[in-house]
């Protein structure tokens, strides 16, 4: 069964950048579009940015700008770059994987403190 697996989630401060990464096991060219969503506490999860099979992007208006969503077909990697962090986007970050399923990973914390 497939797998995908976060990483790079942390302590950063107001203002900083992290990369977090989604690994999959098998090919990611599987999957017809891959996504980073995130769910902060006592919210719903949302979508904050999604790349297709095809490699086209998009973003939820809050984050445009700031993120960027990327992939390595050859490593079997996502990733999600994220520059000027805010304390509201203190949440866990999930990648998910789409073909005719949805696949999450667990998560990896993001908290966005001083």
């Amino acid at each position: 069964q497939v797998q995908l697996v976060e990483s790079g989630g942390g302590l950063v401060q107001p203002g900083g950048s992290l990369r977090l990464s989604c690994a999959v096991s098998g090919s990611i060219m599987r999957f017809n579009a891959m996504a980073w969503y995130r769910q902060a506490p006592g919210k719903e999860r949302v979508l904050v940015a999604r790349i297709t099979w095809y490699g086209n992007t998009n973003y939820a208006d809050s984050v445009k700008g700031r993120f960027t969503i990327s992939r390595d077909n050859a490593k079997n990697t996502v990733y999600l770059q994220m520059n000027s962090l805010k304390p509201e986007e203190t949440a866990l970050y999930y990648c998910n994987g789409n073909d005719a399923m949805d696949y999450w990973g667990k998560g990896t914390l993001v908290t966005v403190s001083s």
